[in-house]
C-alpha cells in the first residue's frame, strides 16, 4: 500500500510517543526512520526488524560516558536502539570537531545503527564532513560506511560482505569521526577482502528522494497496522487525560 510521508511520520511520532520515547527523542526516530525510506535506504525494513523490541528501550538504562577528552568520547548506549541514542552521540562528535578540528566517538552496544544516516546528513548540511563505520553480523561480517563532505546535501553509504572475524569487543559498535578540516568521504568498494559491495552516491540518495516525494512511500500493509497499533495507546492515554481534565472543572 502507499502512504505519504506526511502520513507516515505522523504514525510513527505516535508510534514512538506511545512507547515510551521522551519528548524530541520520538521527534528523531520518526525523521531517522523517514529520512532512509524516502532516500531509497529501506528505512521501514529497519524499522520492521527493530518494532517488536522499540517497547524495551524505556526499560534499559540510559547512554553513560565511559570516556572523554577533547576530541574523543567512548559511549556505551546500554543495548539501546539507534532511534533513541545516537542523534546526541552525532551531536557531541560535532561539537568536538567544531573546537578541534577532528573528533572520534564511539558508541558501544547499540542497535538499528544504520539510522546515524540521518544524524550525519545534518552535519554536513551543518558544514561539518562527518563519517561513521560500523559491523554487522558474527558467522559473516558486513562492514557499513556513510560519509558526507562539509556543506553537502547528501551523504554517500556504502556495504560490503567480508572475509573479517567477528570479535566479541567490536559487536553493536558504532565510531562516528567529525572534521571541520578534512573530508572524510570514503567507501568500502575497493577495500581487500570485500565481496558483495554496494555503493550508493551522494547523487543517487538526492534522486531517491525526488522519485519517493513524486511517488509516495509503500509499506507493508502488516507493518503499517503495526504501527498504528502502538500509536494508539497515546491516543487512549491522551483521551483519557482529556476526561480526567474534564472531570475536574
Amino acid at each position: 500500500m502507499h502512504v505519504s510521508m506526511i502520513e507516515l511520520k505522523a504514525a510513527l511520532r505516535r508510534c514512538f510517543e506511545a512507547s515510551g520515547y521522551f519528548v524530541g527523542n520520538y521527534e528523531d526516530a520518526a525523521n531517522m526512520i523517514l529520512w532512509l525510506e524516502k532516500h531509497g535506504l529501506n528505512g521501514l525494513g529497519e524499522l520492521k526488524r527493530a518494532i517488536s523490541y522499540i517497547k524495551e528501550d524505556k526499560e534499559k538504562p540510559l547512554s553513560i560516558m565511559i570516556y572523554e577528552d577533547s576530541t574523543s568520547a567512548i559511549i556505551d548506549s546500554n543495548g539501546r536502539s539507534a532511534l533513541n541514542c545516537i542523534a546526541a552521540s552525532v551531536d557531541l562528535a560535532h561539537a568536538k570537531a567544531l573546537e578541534c578540528g577532528i573528533a572520534t566517538v564511539t558508541v558501544h552496544n547499540c542497535h538499528n545503527r544504520m539510522f546515524v544516516l540521518k544524524a550525519l546528513t545534518d552535519c554536513g548540511r551543518r558544514g561539518i564532513s562527518a563519517a561513521a563505520y560500523w559491523q554487522n553480523g558474527s558467522q559473516v561480517v558486513t562492514e557499513h560506511t556513510v560519509a558526507i563532505k562539509a556543506g553537502a546535501r547528501y551523504p554517500s553509504y556504502s556495504e560490503a560482505t567480508t572475509n573479517l572475524a567477528s570479535t566479541v569487543g567490536e559487536k553493536q559498535a558504532l565510531t562516528i569521526i567529525c572534521s571541520s578540516r578534512v573530508d572524510l568521504t570514503a567507501s568500502l568498494q575497493q577495500s581487500k577482502g570485500n565481496t558483495n559491495a554496494r555503493y550508493v552516491s551522494a547523487l543517487q540518495v538526492e534522486k531517491n528522494k525526488e522519485y519517493s516525494v513524486d511517488h509516495g512511500i509503500e509499506i507493508d500493509e502488516t507493518l503499517w497496522a503495526e504501527i498504528n497499533h502502538i500509536g494508539e495507546g497515546i491516543l487512549v492515554e491522551n483521551t483519557e487525560r482529556s476526561r480526567m481534565g474534564a472531570g475536574g472543572r
